[in-house]
This record gives structure tokens, C-alpha cells and sequence, in this order.
């Protein structure tokens, strides 16, 4: 008999959630079960596997439940009465209750909040055992707690294929919808919503891959990894075997997820319709989108070069340039770093001669249009909007970063071992883009969390002897070519020779469905693909015509990371972190990698860099021409001469690191901009730092640093400050002035959290305090900077870096509800700017003063007078609601909404800035 089924209500964006169109729209939100609000009982203590070494001390957390799937009726059950299917939803409440359960934290209790992530499953622990297919050589075994799959083979493709069954009974509607994402085919799919139409754009703008450029990328990878590559390959097919048969007998059951039916693909009463079985390209293509969200660094140097002309034309070219490179601070000396023993991993510097700049001529650029032929639905506001903001989200440098990393040497440990808790930030989703599993076989054996679809093997979890854990690194591995146009636009020098672009074409279209009523519509995407990658801008540059490409190593290379997370999983390569390391540097994606063990701790920065010819400043574009290409660069392949492993970023032992996405090293310029004096990296920073020097640091103590850092403000806790000793560096006479410096001070006293006053109380402490600064902060940045910069160059470098990034934000790379915040802002422009005025040592400061134009007393009246708008601002004008509050929820607005991709709903939760998928480890020995 079936367990599960998916639920339905992906026509919900990635980043801003929402609304479900025709029927899904009416139905009701569905309500957490009171129970799930409390800590989970634990459960018995299990004996140690005898491959498992970590003592009963590794635990994992990701909510809302393993359980992705379900069935028809389960999904009409949720939306009428709100019912939950079985482990849908069991860990978000464990989740949720750490923001106010931390502070009486104990290592007895972290268990209460995390699932324990110990191998193999208790006797009397055990809610289920399959056979997959009837397979002797493969047993599936699910806990009563959560329901996680505990994959156990005896041949390598029996694991395999056990692998992709479980994957498919947890996810199967997910990574249907994934692979169509991939292939730019979602509306075709899933429906019409504006929503859909622009998460299709964001994606095929990126990686417009035709049939054959996938199957080409499978091929590519296979023949250059030998036996491993080989291995790839069967394991890949195995794992399709397993989801396939899964297909069919879910389909002859009857137990196929709902979304089917709901979006037209199936028949409720005959059973008509077909669910199309997985291939190999869709494993690219799945790939492809998570490469996207989560790996590929670099890209917005048009925006640059946009900025930068704004710069000269106000202060004329030299002074223009230095105001430019004071804002990009691409090697802040002031800058938290995750290598932070003084060791220089130059990459991406600015060149003393820079050469191949091909920067636009003013007000010259275009944005190159994607969609084509709209019809119907198409044509709405709506659906251009969505357009416009998948255009902005692709090709700006502010990519989505998130994840962290506190790991610390068992020299500062109470056990004398390592300790780490770490995790990826990668939203928060029904069903979640990850899942959990345990895999058990010849060559295999780990626990953790891998992506719908690409779960052949754990991404990003524990082996028998160590845990390891990534967060997005953002260097540059992406440049903008700029090609001189020749015969009509259409064509472009290529070495000299007139060559035509390659038109690269996707139809959809789309009716209404139960799921999405959206009207009928159509229309076509296309991308104009060069040997230096499509085109994403036009301009002129000296009077030419050109083309703006935009060239990513990992372009056409979706698959080759796949060999790296190979090695991670087998326990027969990682027996120590020099091993560790090695498989990082078969990841080309764009991360920072941690590993932990009961002696040791390492980290290193995977990607692969390009090698640029010399003088070429990764900041801007380029000619394409063959003498500012990267080093032996080869268009057939997209292959060419990448740093060595030495040069990037890598350690082993240092007493502690901490990653938030913040700067690699010293010398590594990543390519989004704001790696400056205050970073949410600092909130890690701070508190690790403090653990260290007491020494004894503990798996509860560190988990309460994470779990603090996430409640905090950044910009209360480490901005609010001078700006408060500028407004008092005499005596506020204004009363709402007055009153409102008291509320600000009040709450920085009691730490600058955003949280609740007691456990689901859906009301913030201190909650006035929290309204004054979510009203402030853009006043007061405006005021302090727009009357020095002019309004077009304050414009072109918010383009480069957002102003804000609150909990509440909808614009930025994570949107409104995502938990996410405080990447990207001006935080660090404000520290150092203040700090200037106030006369007190800056390093790496701005080019000039702006607050006041440098004069302290006309500083303090900005901001006073802004402070005084921002007081009289009401909450329903600061929190003007949205479609999941009304206007003035302050609680509701910064809350986390796990964002329909199905047709299950659930709870809102209080805000937390921390990994959705999280682990907390401490290995008690080694083999």
C-alpha cells in the first residue's frame, strides 16, 4: 500500500508567494496542529550503527516534513479543513519553537528542536519497510517520527534505484515541476500565473539549453572522469529506474499525487492521462535551476559600468572613479572574513592597467527582450511585471546568497572535539526544494539533505566519521562580453569574421485548470546565443552597435559537480579534511565548503574561476576579442584555464570559522557588492568570536549563537548605535524626536532582537522600536547620501545594492517571507560614513562625507528630522500588506510563509534568519 502523495500549488513564485488561481484561491488557509507547537518527545536512544561515530551528537533539521506528496484527496482535506497529511508538516513546528526556546537550551534539549541525525532506524522505531519494485537488493525503512527514508542496498544499483523510488514517493510532483522550470516549460505544465510565466524567464534567460546541449553535458561529464564518471552514469540511471517505476505504480494505484489531476494532466473518474517518465537530461536541467539559485557568482557588470559613468559624469573621471570603487569595496580592510588568519587569496583585483573595457556610451543600453508573441494572459500587467522582475533578478550581481556556517576546533571545545552547525538558507517551500534520507550501500553512506530530483546522493549532510555543509560564495565566475555588431543586429565580429547568433526558441502555451484559472495565453521566448553566451543587453560603445553577452564558466557544465558530490558520499575517499577538500574542488559551482570530524575542521571555496587575460577588470565589460578572453578559452566546450586549487580560499584547523555569505579572504573580491564594515556576517563574527576566547564551547552554546544572531536586527545591533551618538551628541529638544530615541534605545538595550513577547504571541517586544527603524532606515539613507551623490548616481548604485533588506522587504533577491535577510543593504555605507563624520578612525572609508556634507551638527538634523517622519509613520503605512497580511501586521509581515509548489498549505511561522536545512554535530571518534 502507497504512503503519500504531493499536494498542489507550485503557481506560487520562488520568492514572493502568491495566490493560487481558481479553486486552490477560494480555499481555506490551513492551520498548524496545536501539538506541532510543542517540542516533539524524543525519541528512545537508538544503539549506534557500527559505521556511525558520532555518539548519539549529530542532529538535522528541515521543515515543514519530509512527506511531500499527496494524494487528490489529501489535498482537497488541507485546503477545506486544513488536515495534514503524514510528515508533512511534523518539523516545522520543532523548527519554529527554537526562536523562543533557545535561551533555556541544553544539550539534553536539542532534540527537541532537531531531528536526531543518528544512522540507521530503532527497532521499535521503525513506521514502515518496503521492497521498492518487489527488489531484493534494495530495503526502503521509514521512522515514526518523521518519516525520513532510510535507503539500505546490497548492490550498488539496487541502492540507486531504492534512491530515486524514495525520491519520487517524497517530491514527485516537485521534481516534475523542477525539470519543466529547467526547460523553460513551466506554464505549459503547471499553468499560466504571472508568477509562473516570470520563475520560466528567470531560469531559461540563464541557461537556454536546447535537447542536445543537455545530453551534451552528460556526455561531456561521463567522458572526462573516468571511472567515476562512469560510475555517474549508472548510478544516474539507477536512480531514473527507481523514480520511473515509482511512476507506474503510483499510476496503475492510483496514489499519484493530485497536482496531476488538478492541473489537467490526469483524470480523477477514468484515469486517463499519462505522467511522463524522468530522462537523464532532466537530471541537467533540474540541475541547472539549483546551479542558478544557489551557485553561480558574478555577473552585473553592465550595472557597473552604468554606475561608474554616472560617477565620472558627476565628479569628472578620476574623483568619479574613486567614489565608484569606495562603494564597490572590493577588498574592505574592515570586511568580516571566513579566513581570518591574515592569509592573501588574490582573485578578481582591480587591474593597475585595466584593458578591453568596452564600458557603454550613456544612455545607451538596453535590455535585451526575452518573451516574444504574447497572447491572452500574457499580455497583462501582471505577466509584463513578472517579466520585468525575472529580467532584474537575472542579471544583477545581488544573487541569492544565504546559508550559514559556525563551526569551531575542538581546541576551544568543551570535549576537546570539533563542533559545527551549519546549514544552507534555501528558502522555505511546500513541499521544500530539499529532503532528507539516509543512503546505505557499496561505495555509499551518508545522511542529509539533496535536492528534489538530484538525490542520487547526499548534498549536503554527514558521512560515518563527518558532517559537511555549504554556503553560497558569489565570487565571479560569470563576465559580459561586449561584440561588435556587423550586417544587422543579429549578426557579431567573431575573431574578425562576421558570424550569425544562434536563435534559441521556447512556445508555450497554456489553458485554465482547476489549479490555475489564469486565462488562456501564449507566447515565445528567445535568446540570441554567441560563442561568449547569449545576449542579455544592446548598447553603443564609441557610436558602435554592440551586443552585451554574458559568460559563465559553469555554463553548459550543469552536470560536472556531480562527481564531487560522489566522492563526499563514499567513505572509501573522505577519510579525513585533505580528502574533504579534494571533493569540494570537484564542485564547480560557486560555494564555500565546512567539514567537521572529532579532529579536525576545514573549509574551501569551490567554483571554477576563470583565468582572465591580463589587465581585463572582472568588474566590467569586455571587448570579444580574442586578446580579453579567458586563458586558453575554448567556445566549443566552454572550457578554459581555471585557478588552481591553492589559490582559492581554503584552510584546515583555524580556530573557528563563520560564514553568511561575507568575504571569502583577504584579496578575494566576490561579485556582489556590499562586503563592507557591516555584514550579517558580523552577527556570527561576534558572537563565535566571544565563545572562542571563553573556550568550553559546546553544541547547546553554539546553537544559542546561531539562534541569537538569527533574531538580531544587523542594522540595530551594529548601525543604530552611531546613529544614535550622533542625534545625542546634544540633547534632542524635538518630543516625538525624543520619545522615539528613547523607544530605539530602549530596545538596543534589551539586545535589537525582532521577537515575539512571548512564545506565539504573533506580537514583536519592543514593537515600536522595531516600526521607527523599518521606517527610518530608507528615510535616513536617502537624507544622508542622495543630496551628495544626485539622484542618478544614487539611483545606479541602489541598482548595484538594494537600500534595505528587512524581514519584511519585498524587493531583493529573496523577496517578502523568506526568512533571508539583511544580505544586501547600505549598512556598511552608513557605519562608515557616520563614523566619518563623528571624526572617529575609518579604514577603507568613503571617497567623501555625505551625511550632512560632513558637517555633524547638519548630519544630526537629517537625521533627526527624518527619524521624526519615520515616528509619525502608522504601522499600516510601514507594513502596508500583502496577500498573506493585512496592512499594519507587523508580526505577520516579516513572518516566513512556506511557499506553495503544491497543493498543501501551511502555518506562517515567527521570523528567523537562519538554514532551512540545518545540522549541529559533534563526532565523539574517527575510524
Amino acid at each position: 500500500m502507497a504512503r503519500r502523495t504531493p499536494r498542489n500549488a507550485l503557481f506560487n513564485r520562488l520568492r514572493t508567494p502568491g495566490r493560487l488561481a481558481g479553486f486552490l484561491k477560494s480555499a481555506s488557509v490551513c492551520v498548524l496542529v496545536a501539538g506541532l507547537l510543542s517540542p516533539l518527545a524524543q525519541a528512545p536512544a537508538a544503539a549506534a550503527a557500527s559505521n556511525d561515530y558520532c555518539g548519539g551528537q549529530c542532529s538535522d533539521i528541515l521543515p515543514p516534513g519530509e512527506n511531500g506528496n499527496a494524494t487528490l484527496a489529501q489535498i482537497l482535506l488541507n485546503q477545506v479543513f486544513g488536515t495534514q497529511p503524514d510528515h508533512a508538516e511534523d518539523q516545522l513546528g520543532p523548527y519554529a519553537n527554537l526562536a523562543t526556546g533557545y535561551s533555556t537550551l541544553t544539550d539534553a534539549k536539542i532534540n527537541n528542536f532537531f531531528n536526531d541525525a543518528s544512522f540507521g532506524v530503532a527497532s521499535d522505531q521503525v513506521a514502515s519497510t518496503e521492497k521498492p519494485a518487489g527488489r531484493s537488493d534494495v530495503t526502503i525503512v521509514r521512522d515514526k517520527k518523521t518519516g525520513v527514508p532510510h535507503i539500505t542496498g546490497t548492490t550498488r544499483y539496487g541502492t540507486e534505484f531504492g534512491a530515486g523510488y524514495a525520491a519520487a514517493e517524497d517530491r514527485l510532483w516537485l521534481m516534475d515541476v523542477f525539470r519543466h522550470v529547467g526547460r523553460g516549460q513551466l506554464t505549459a505544465f503547471a499553468g499560466g500565473a504571472a508568477s509562473n510565466q516570470g520563475l520560466e524567464q528567470e531560469f531559461y534567460r540563464n541557461a537556454p539549453y536546447t535537447e542536445a546541449d543537455l545530453q551534451a553535458q552528460i556526455d561531456n561529464a561521463v567522458a572526462n572522469n573516468g571511472a567515476r564518471g562512469q560510475q555517474a552514469l549508472a548510478d544516474a540511471n539507477a536512480y531514473l529506474a527507481g523514480i520511473n517505476s515509482y511512476i507506474d505504480a503510483s499510476d496503475s494505484g492510483r496514489y499519484f499525487p493530485g497536482e496531476y489531476v488538478l492541473t489537467g494532466h490526469k483524470d480523477s473518474i477514468t484515469n486517463a492521462g499519462t505522467i511522463d517518465h524522468f530522462k537523464i537530461t532532466d537530471l541537467v536541467a533540474l540541475g541547472s535551476v539549483i546551479g542558478s539559485l544557489f551557485g553561480a557568482g558574478g555577473g552585473g557588470e553592465v550595472n557597473n559600468a552604468i554606475s561608474l559613468i554616472a560617477a565620472q559624469s558627476k565628479y569628472g573621471v578620476e574623483e568619479g572613479t574613486k567614489v565608484w570603487e569606495s562603494f564597490r569595496e572590493r577588498n574592505d580592510p574592515e570586511a568580516v572574513l571566513t579566513v581570518h588568519n591574515g592569509e592573501s587569496f588574490p582573485y578578481a583585483a582591480k587591474p593597475d592597467d585595466a584593458q578591453g573595457e568596452a564600458l557603454p556610451d550613456a544612455g545607451s543600453v538596453t535590455q535585451e527582450p526575452l518573451v516574444y508573441d504574447r497572447t491572452g494572459s500574457a499580455s497583462t500587467s501582471s505577466a509584463t511585471s513578472a517579466s520585468a522582475t525575472a529580467a532584474t533578478t537575472t542579471l544583477s550581481s545581488a544573487k541569492r546568497g544565504m546559508s550559514n556556517a559556525l563551526v569551531v576546533s575542538g581546541k576551544y571545545t568543551a570535549s576537546g572535539h570539533p563542533i559545527a552547525v551549519f546549514g544552507p538558507q534555501t528558502g522555505y517551500f511546500a513541499p521544500q526544494l530539499l529532503m532528507l534520507q539516509e543512503i546505505q550501500g557499496p561505495g555509499i553512506s551518508a545522511r542529509g539533505a539533496s535536492f528534489a530530483g538530484l538525490s542520487m546522493y547526499v548534498e549536503l549532510g554527514r558521512g560515518q566519521d563527518y558532517s559537511w555543509s555549504a554556503t553560497t560564495s558569489g565570487q565571479d565566475i560569470i563576465d559580459s562580453y561586449a561584440v561588435e555588431l556587423c550586417q544587422d543586429d543579429y549578426h557579431y565580429l567573431y575573431h574578425g569574421t562576421c558570424t550569425a547568433m544562434d536563435k534559441i526558441e521556447q512556445k508555450n502555451a497554456w489553458t485554465p485548470t482547476t489549479a490555475d484559472g489564469t486565462a488562456a495565453g501564449s507566447y515565445t521566448m528567445r535568446v540570441w546565443r554567441t560563442k561568449y553566451g547569449p545576449v542579455e543587453y544592446r548598447a553603443t560603445v564609441g557610436g558602435k552597435k554592440v551586443a552585451y553577452t554574458t559568460l559563465r564558466s559553469s555554463y553548459m557544465h550543469e552536470a560536472d559537480s556531480i562527481i564531487g558530490f560522489q566522492m563526499l558520499n563514499d567513505p572509501d575517499y573522505v577519510k579525513g579534511p585533505q580528502d574533504f577538500q579534494s571533493a569540494a574542488q570537484h564542485i564547480n559551482y560557486t560555494f564555500n565548503w565546512f567539514y567537521a570530524d572529532s579532529q579536525h575542521t576545514a573549509y574551501y571555496n569551490s567554483g571554477n574561476n576563470p583565468v582572465r587575460a591580463t589587465g581585463v577588470d572582472a568588474e566590467f565589460p569586455v571587448w570579444g576579442q580574442a586578446a580579453y578572453e579567458w586563458k586558453n578559452w575554448d567556445p566549443a566546450t566552454n572550457t578554459a584555464d581555471y585557478t588552481p586549487a591553492s589559490a582559492h580560499p581554503n584552510s584546515i584547523d583555524q580556530d573557528y570559522y563563520v560564514s553568511w555569505n561575507n568575504k571569502q579572504a583577504k584579496d578575494y573580491t566576490t561579485a556582489p557588492w556590499g562586503d563592507g564594515s557591516v555584514h550579517r556576517g558580523n552577527l556570527l563574527e561576534d558572537r563565535v568570536k566571544k565563545l572562542v576566547a571563553a573556550g568550553g564551547v559546546t553544541r547547546t552554546s553554539l546553537v544559542k549563537a546561531m539562534a541569537d544572531a538569527a533574531l538580531a536586527d544587523l542594522r540595530a545591533e551594529d548601525v543604530l548605535p552611531k546613529l544614535l551618538k550622533v542625534v545625542n551628541s546634544s540633547t534632542v529638544t524635538d518630543s516625538t524626536a525624543a520619545a522615539a530615541v528613547t523607544k530605539l534605545q530602549t530596545w538596543l538595550t534589551a539586545g535589537a532582537k525582532r521577537t515575539e513577547t512571548s512564545a506565539g504571541s504573533k506580537t514583536y517586544a519592543n514593537a515600536d522600536a522595531i516600526r521607527i527603524l523599518d521606517a527610518w532606515w530608507p528615510l535616513l539613507v536617502k537624507a544622508e547620501f542622495e543630496p551628495g551623490l544626485g539622484s542618478d548616481l544614487y539611483t545606479a548604485f541602489g541598482n548595484n545594492l538594494p537600500i534595505d533588506e528587512s524581514p519584511s522587504a519585498a524587493h531583493g533577491p529573496t523577496g517578502s517571507h523568506a526568512g533571508s535577510s539583511f544580505q544586501y543593504g547600505w549598512w556598511s555605507y552608513v557605519d562608515k560614513d557616520i563614523r566619518a563624520v563623528l571624526g572617529e578612525s575609518v579604514q577603507g572609508g568613503l571617497e567623501q562625507k555625505y551625511c550632512g556634507g560632513g558637517s555633524l551638527s547638519s548630519c544630526r538634523d537629517s537625521l533627526i528630522s527624518t527619524l521624526k517622519t519615520a515616528a509619525g509613520m502608522t504601522a499600516a503605512q510601514v507594513y502596508p500588506g500583502d496577500d498573506q497580511c493585512s496592512a499594519g501586521d507587523q508580526w505577520c509581515a516579516d513572518s516566513i510563509v512556506q511557499r506553495t509548489l503544491g497543493g498543501i498549505k501551511h502555518g506562517k511561522i515567527s521570523w528567523q534568519n537562519r538554514p532551512t536545512f540545518q545540522q549541529v554535530v559533534e563526532y565523539t571518534s574517527h575510524r
